[in-house]
């Protein structure tokens, strides 16, 4: 009876790992933990086929040193492992000594050692994904068949945790590719149409992009509203070696001071009132890629020695918190503000407006390059047809008037 109680023990802790939002190696190795320990298995391993290598290998392990996991690598029909996986039914040695196809390929086994190993394939719908095996000491009084059993049952569990992250993992990696055709169409059609400016003060501001991109250095873009100060940092981080990362923006006019303070920084659980669980900010989501601070000049005086703190030191805590984070993350600021005026009249903090203007950008307003109107309107007249699915034209009249 103790025995069954232990199975059903085991079977009930790998249950619950199912649920749990856990790395897939590091469920693998808990399961086998549970297992090895609670019903005292010598090894354990789950060993899935590599399609790209076209063998065996074993993803995660108990008892086994890395260097003897490393050692597990299997050809398919190869000893008890490979037959298993090949044909798809368990195997069981009640004795390894005396099996002339066992490999201990680990050599993870001593000589003396008596001992029994079983094998059951780990399956996922109709497909099988690899096998799961474990050494038991020779002696214990379990017939072999009851083990087979039980393992196949701990088995099913693996391959629907196998399966379901290799669903996950081939639709991230879908979406990556579809995002990354998306970033490339969007970064060949911002360059086309900016890199085509007739403008000698749009040419000027493109080589600044062009230069500051591939570095470090926070950006602040100036200029009038309408400039195009959200598409140049866009374009700024797609040129960039983070353009992998998140771009996030943030706009510092939309939400009151408090809760700009939560959606930069965080917020930990019970940090204000209704705060019944922690939240990261947009500067922790954002690790390795960019925060697009929009209307700067409008930024809290409340705020700015916190902002200040995360430029120079790239650490922060959380709104209710005491805890450090560290982020990688590049900051590109814009406003429309005089921010020079705002610190003479002490609404904004000198030593905040030194930081941010490491490298000025100042974006001319389009009735300063009229010549880039004809450019402008056609990259727009595009895009609309997209949404509309029609021709659209602007007549030659039309056009001359808005130019003029």
């Amino acid at each position: 009876m103790q025995i069954e109680a232990l199975k059903l023990e085991v079977l009930y802790a790998t249950h619950g790992l199912i649920g749990q939002a856990l790395e897939l190696e590091e469920a693998l190795r808990e399961i086998l933990r549970i297992l090895a320990e609670k019903l005292e298995m010598a090894r354990a391993a789950v060993v899935l086929y590599d399609e790209e290598a076209g063998h065996l290998r074993i993803q995660a392990s108990f008892g086994l040193s890395p260097q003897e996991e490393r050692r597990g690598i299997y050809q398919v029909g190869e000893g008890v492992t490979g037959k298993v996986f090949e044909t798809g039914e368990p195997g069981a040695v009640a004795d390894i000594s005396q099996e002339p196809f066992f490999l201990n390929r680990t050599r993870a086994r001593p000589a003396k050692e008596k001992i029994s190993f079983i094998a059951v394939p780990i399956r996922f719908g109709e497909k099988t994904l690899g096998v799961l095996w474990v050494d038991r000491l020779f002696h214990l009084g379990v017939p072999l068949e009851e083990d087979v059993r039980f393992l196949e049952v701990i088995a099913f569990f693996v391959g629907q945790l196998v399966g379901l992250a290799r669903r996950v993992a081939d639709r991230e990696k879908a979406l990556r590719a579809e995002n990354f055709a998306l970033r490339t169409e969007l970064t060949t059609r911002l360059s086309d149409f900016l890199w085509g400016s007739k403008s000698p003060a749009m040419r000027e501001v493109l080589n600044l992009v062009r230069q500051v991109a591939p570095t470090r250095a926070t950006v602040l873009l100036l200029g009038e509203s309408g400039t195009g100060k959200t598409l140049t940092a866009r374009l700024i981080h797609e040129l960039s070696p983070r353009r992998e990362g998140p771009f996030l923006k943030v706009d510092c006019t939309a939400l009151p001071e408090n809760l700009l303070e939560a959606e930069l920084f965080g917020y930990e659980r019970g940090a204000f009132t209704g705060a019944d669980r922690a939240k990261p900010g947009r500067l922790e989501l954002a690790e390795g890629g960019t925060v697009f601070l929009d209307e700067i000049g409008e930024l809290p005086l409340s705020l700015q020695g916190k902002l200040l703190r995360f430029i120079q030191e790239r650490a922060f805590e959380r709104l209710g918190g005491r805890r450090t984070i560290q982020v990688d993350v590049r900051l590109i600021a814009a406003t429309n503000r005089d921010l020079e005026t705002l610190v003479k009249e002490g609404l904004f903090r000198e030593d905040l407006y030194f930081r941010l203007q490491v490298f000025p950008i100042k974006l001319p307003p389009l009735r300063e390059r009229r010549e880039d109107l004809p450019g402008l309107i056609e990259f727009l007249l595009r895009k609309l047809e997209k949404d509309y699915h029609r021709r659209l034209n602007f007549s030659p009249e039309a056009l001359e008037l808005l130019c003029q």
